[in-house]
């Protein structure tokens, strides 16, 4: 017989991180919406990644991994118990004492491994939500196929979570602390919003941020000379961008909706402007993806300069609605 946590409930989500966070706050009684934790935790942002051992560029169109949660937890004034190890014999001791005391467990992982992911790709943070376990599986939430209640056998499990690469973390897995009380909602959406923005405009280095986008509408084009397999390298860079939502439509559909749950309870006429300005940028990154995959398929390199063009356009758009952002 598998072994539950009783009352455990499934918290639908979109993106990886906020939902495994969603999962181990509605555990706790604390009920909020994706959009509304996303921006929260000051989700929104932006990186071209490119260096000399990566065969292709990255994309990504959120903050860095880890960081998402830790700032929801912070601006709720929650706990959030963070435990790594290089033994797996002890992560399994750490997950295998929550599970006991009724607590769910949140994992990064490599998803390549996982039973349920069709899509054979390293992507070593990715993250989901244990809840149980028997003899041979784990009993999981994740934000994939079958409803998000899915299994993977422990030992595909145990190389997911001890995977090495580009964002992994040995063996990480992470818990809420039971609270209290939550502070008032309103300020804490406030200063988010206002240092998400900051930090989008103000980025530390030139591949991040709002400058990370006007990078890459100009590196976009010189993508074809450096790749030695075109087509694999466009494809995977477009579904990687839409399906496993790294830097497509997604994030920017989740920021759209908190600035319309912001605009719903604060009524701020330039927080208005910025949502509305995100209703016109979610589906140009659909494009953007689009155009790169049309590239990838077709070898018709002018679908590159159609990607870079509207790169241009969407930094233009985003600027202009993270400073409204930041007046507030």
């Amino acid at each position: 017989m598998p072994m539950l946590i009783e009352g455990f409930a499934l918290f639908q989500g979109e993106h990886c991180e906020t939902t495994a966070m969603g999962h181990l706050l509605q555990h706790k009684g604390v009920r909020l919406s994706e959009p509304m934790l996303f921006g929260i935790g000051q989700g929104l942002g932006f990186i071209y990644w490119d260096s000399k051992g990566m065969d292709f560029p990255f994309i990504g169109g959120r903050v860095k991994p880890d960081e998402l949660s830790a700032c929801i937890a912070s601006r709720l004034n929650l706990n959030i118990r963070v435990q790594e190890t290089s033994s797996v014999t002890k992560a399994w001791q750490n997950v295998q004492s929550c599970i006991d005391r009724g607590i769910p467990v949140g994992l990064k992982l490599d998803s390549y491994y996982l039973d349920y992911f069709t899509n054979k790709i390293h992507f070593a943070a990715h993250y989901a939500v244990i809840y149980g376990m028997d003899d041979e599986y784990a009993y999981m939430a994740d934000t994939s196929q079958q409803g998000g209640l899915v299994t993977t056998r422990l030992s595909n499990l145990t190389m997911a979570r001890n995977a090495k690469g580009p964002m992994s973390s040995r063996n990480r897995s992470f818990t809420i602390e039971p609270t209290e009380t939550l502070p008032p909602l309103a300020p804490a959406i406030r200063s988010s919003l206002i240092n998400n923005a900051h930090d989008y405009l103000n980025p530390p280095i030139r591949n991040m941020g709002n400058k990370g986008i006007k990078k890459m509408s100009g590196e976009i084009l010189n993508w074809p000379s450096r790749s030695k397999d075109l087509e694999k390298d466009l494809c995977l860079t477009a579904l990687l961008m839409e399906r496993a939502g790294t830097g497509g439509a997604l994030f920017r559909n989740l920021y759209r909706d908190f600035l319309k749950e912001c605009v719903d309870l604060f009524g701020d006429s330039k927080l208005e402007q910025a949502y509305f300005l995100f209703t016109e940028i979610a589906p140009m990154w659909n494009g953007v993806s689009a155009s790169i995959d049309n590239a990838g398929r077709t070898g018709n390199q002018q679908e590159l300069r159609l990607a870079s063009e509207l790169l241009v356009d969407i930094a233009e758009k985003e600027r202009l609605a993270m400073e409204f952002v930041s007046t507030i």
